[in-house]
């Protein structure tokens, strides 16, 4: 018997480009900010990964565009 792992990947695009990427790993997802070398943390749904990653743009942007890769 084999386990078949499937990766889903969001990039966040902001006015100048991608500034995030969000991934799910099982059942968490993984916020990594553009450029980083790790990973901001682990999350239980897409929603609070989504706000984590908002959070740490500068203040004042606009809340980006998450597409699906």
């Amino acid at each position: 018997m084999s386990n078949t792992t499937t990766r889903r990947l969001w990039v966040a695009y902001g006015p100048s480009g991608a500034v995030g990427t969000i991934e799910k790993h099982g059942e968490d997802y993984s916020v990594k900010m553009a450029g980083a070398d790790a990973a901001l943390g682990a999350y239980p749904s897409m929603e609070i990964a989504k706000n984590a990653l908002f959070s740490h743009l500068k203040p004042g942007t606009d809340w980006p565009e998450f597409r699906e890769h």
